[in-house]
């Protein structure tokens, strides 16, 4: 098992306690009746439940399993759609989003079955979700909007006159009973020891650098070996294998997140959330470090690559849950994730646009943990010929009729960003990129992603990202190249973190890595 030594950028409260479920590399061919490629809770949750079919199913990740985005989400798990429910319903349909709803429902309810029938110890337990209106709103009418959409999606929900919290802010909440909580990391641990134990094999360190359609399909690696299978499952976040579809019809933000001691039932368990824009969302992990609880908040979302101020929405984030939760103690640590935004609203899963033998799921908006497990089971009634309610809902080739505006919107704020081919560099020179920073430079007609580590070792690499050419831009907290067209993510060396880029930057050529020269020391 891979435990990460100690808490580091990118890393979550979780990793700091649960072990990832490493797994060797992809050594030789393999063949199977599905292929998944990507081992988060969607890959994962797919993987298991075609495996518990009886199908045979191997599944490929290009890092450690589990230690993507999954390992970076606060887990809440809740029926309630990431949006406003009155909005969705005049975009989809009331009909669609009772059915979204729905699907979210039991998602809850899959995975309460699967910790109970496969004994994994990840503290599984319902939990009331608690909604409340952010500064400055009218409380009753917003709530009560959103209450009355929210009975007639059949989605159990009460209107309380106050949250359960002493000293809150708020005089009136939404209540939503019987959402869930979990620890993600012992539960994908979980779920991929149920897989093996079902006869699924799962490879980490193995990147997928092709997806090809056909009967079969077939998987190539960046090691040469390849999967062949009925079917493959891309599962990677956001798909690496299209290159235009499905990507200009979700946009891709950083979220912010924080752990901080509480005094144990401080606060009641529950998941808390605003209705501000972007919106604060709230959950305790029990008993998480030496007896005590943590609470988890998070926020502070903004578009990838367009903005490096993560320090300043920490502190937004912190003063905020300050005010609001009487008790909390010093912060544990920090982290940021990754989420993908569909332009209406509802995830895309299921085939990929085009394709036969090849699915897909992204677009999660958030909500990887109960997506995730939606994911699984639809892709599971799919690849074994079974009729599935979900299955128009979020069909990635459905109308975007209500989603237009959104969709123009994002697109054209992702075009503006090749504005920056024109510009000139953000420092005249490596010299001026201090230890642990990232600058873009201008070279001739080009542009190059430089940066520095702790010891001052420069590296350049292109900086021009390998999915649509989009110019990237350094993130300061968690020192990567971030793409703010697509959001596409490379570590500071080049390599890709996250898609849809499936390549590396590329080095600079004809350049080597050089420390900064030492300032001359003043008599």
């Amino acid at each position: 098992m891979a435990r990460n030594p100690g808490l580091k950028h990118d890393s979550s409260l979780w990793t700091a306690e649960a072990a990832l479920p490493d797994r060797p590399p992809l050594a030789k061919n393999e063949e199977a009746d599905v292929c998944v490629v990507g081992a988060g809770f969607a890959g994962l949750s797919t993987a298991y439940l075609l495996a518990k079919e009886g199908q045979s199913v191997v599944v490929i990740d290009g890092a450690v399993p589990g230690g993507g985005q999954s390992q970076l989400t606060t887990a809440h798990l809740t029926a309630v759609l990431d949006g406003d429910l009155s909005e969705l319903a005049a975009m989809h349909g009331a009909a669609a989003i009772k059915l979204a709803v729905v699907s979210h429902s039991a998602a809850i309810d899959r995975i309460e079955m699967i910790v109970d029938a496969e004994a994994i110890d990840c503290g599984f337990e319902r939990v009331d979700g608690w909604q409340f209106p952010g500064e400055g709103e009218n409380a009753r009418t917003g709530l009560r909007r959103q209450e009355a959409a929210a009975r007639a999606a059949s989605l159990d929900c009460r209107l309380e006159t106050r949250m359960p919290i002493d000293g809150f802010v708020s005089t009136a909440a939404l209540r939503y009973p019987r959402q869930g909580q979990l620890h993600p990391v012992r539960y994908l641990a979980g779920l991929a020891r149920a897989i093996e134990g079902l006869g699924g094999k799962i490879y980490g360190g193995t990147h997928a650098i092709a997806v090809r359609d056909g009967a079969p399909a077939r998987v190539e690696t960046r090691s040469g070996v390849t999967v062949t299978a009925e079917s493959v499952i891309v599962a990677t976040h956001t798909p690496v294998n299209d290159r235009f579809r499905i990507h200009t019809r979700q946009y891709s933000h950083r979220t912010y997140v924080i752990a901080a001691r509480l005094q144990r039932d401080a606060l009641p368990r529950g998941l808390y959330w605003d209705t501000a824009e972007p919106y604060h969302y709230v959950r305790v992990a029990p008993a998480a470090w030496h007896g005590e609880d943590a609470l988890i908040i998070g926020g502070e979302d903004h578009k990838t690559g367009q903005a490096d101020d993560a320090d300043a929405r920490f502190e937004r984030l912190l003063m905020w849950a300050r005010e609001r939760f009487p008790g909390m103690r010093e912060v544990l640590t920090r982290w940021s994730g990754q989420v993908h935004e569909p332009a209406d609203g509802l995830a895309f899963i299921g085939r990929n646009p085009r394709e036969k033998n090849v699915y897909i799921a992204t677009g999660f908006s958030g909500n990887g943990t109960t997506y995730g497990t939606i994911a699984g089971m639809l892709l599971t009634d799919l690849i074994m010929g079974r009729p599935n309610p979900w299955e128009t809902v979020y069909d990635p080739m459905r109308a975007l009729t209500r989603g237009a505006g959104v969709w123009l919107k994002e697109n054209l704020n992702g075009v503006a960003r090749y504005a920056s081919y024109l510009t000139p560099g953000e420092v005249s020179g490596v010299e001026e990129i201090p230890p642990g920073g990232g600058a873009v430079i201008r070279r001739g007609l080009g542009k190059i992603a430089a940066s520095r580590d702790e010891n001052g070792q420069l590296t350049e690499v292109s900086a021009i990202c390998p999915h649509l050419g989009g110019i990237v831009c350094w993130n300061t907290e968690a020192r990567t190249w971030d793409c703010p067209v697509h959001g596409s993510r490379f570590a500071a060396d080049g390599r890709v973190l996250d898609g849809p880029a499936n390549t590396d930057l590329p080095p600079v050529p004809g350049t080597r890595s050089r420390k900064k020269p030492k300032t001359p020391r003043k008599e």
